[in-house]
């Protein structure tokens, strides 16, 4: 074997090594941190959490046993509940509507070969940062001490937060857009907003309603979340049941039910919906 092969060799071998030492020292430093965190946590916990985890099944065992009980009640809460399911989904459509033609806006002006003012791209890309890195139950807090409860600061809260993910997306799908039809259009004399609207729009439009209908699901989710903090729909129904305790469990499990059925029906449609927009069959 030459010279410069072992020396390539031993420059490998030591690679190696180096490395395997700086995995072997971030995995201790990282299971020092754990340890230190779990003692921590295990001293500021009321109970001690090694004692409680023993009891964790207690509270939904109870939920459960008043629901069976009077179980001839649900139908009714069903019914009840269901205006205030509604206004959630009000909430996820409008705040997805509204965040997604944000993003639209957002995504273009921060594409690298899209944007008509390069100097903007990285600000907004900042901005989108900012935006997607609030969350939304952080924003809706301020604005319910800003604007009082009710639905439309979850509302404004979920638009923020929706603008800023989506915008992510929206522009990474759009930099990947043939660029060929830009360059046709621009030859013949077409605006900025002319190119966008005829040549790159149809190109990212599955794949951003893709993305737009992925986001409803995590919407409804959220409206539901921030619910428990005043901002309106069916969460500020099960808080309140909650809080009542005993002798309002068969309501929360009617809650339950109708979040349930809602979020598997609509995962499975806008599956199907995502399916056709981007592959053009049914889903796996």
């Amino acid at each position: 074997m030459s010279g410069a092969a072992i020396s390539s060799t031993a420059e490998y071998l030591a690679l190696v090594r180096r490395r395997r030492l700086y995995g072997g020292v971030l995995m201790a430093l990282f299971v020092a941190l754990m340890a230190a965190g779990w003692h921590t946590a295990e001293a500021r916990n009321a109970g001690g959490f090694t004692d409680g985890i023993a009891h964790i099944l207690d509270f939904p065992a109870e939920i459960l046993a008043e629901a069976a009980r009077d179980w001839r009640n649900l139908p009714r809460y069903l019914g009840q509940y269901l205006p205030s399911l509604i206004e959630t989904l009000n909430i996820a459509a409008v705040s997805t509507l509204l965040g997604g033609l944000l993003a639209a806006g957002l995504a273009v002006l921060s594409a690298r070969a899209l944007a008509p003012v390069p100097l903007l791209i990285a600000p907004l890309r900042r901005l989108m940062d900012v935006m997607r890195a609030m969350p939304e139950i952080v924003i809706a807090l301020v604005l319910i001490f800003l604007l009082g409860g009710g639905p439309v600061p979850a509302m404004i809260a979920i638009t923020i937060h929706t603008a800023g993910a989506l915008g992510k997306l929206f522009s990474e799908v759009a930099e990947n857009a043939d660029l060929k039809p830009v360059e046709g259009l621009a030859s013949v004399g077409a605006g900025w907003l002319a190119r966008i609207w005829c040549a790159v729009l149809p190109q990212v439009a599955p794949n951003w309603s893709s993305y737009a209908l992925l986001r409803f699901e995590i919407n409804i989710r959220a409206s539901a979340i921030l619910g428990f903090v005043g901002a309106g729909g069916i969460g500020y129904d099960l808080r309140t049941t909650l809080q009542w305790g005993q002798g309002r469990y068969d309501q929360v499990v009617a809650i339950f039910a109708l979040l349930f059925l809602t979020i598997v029906l609509v995962d499975t449609l806008s599956d199907r919906a995502r399916a056709k927009l981007v592959k053009g069959g049914s889903p796996a």
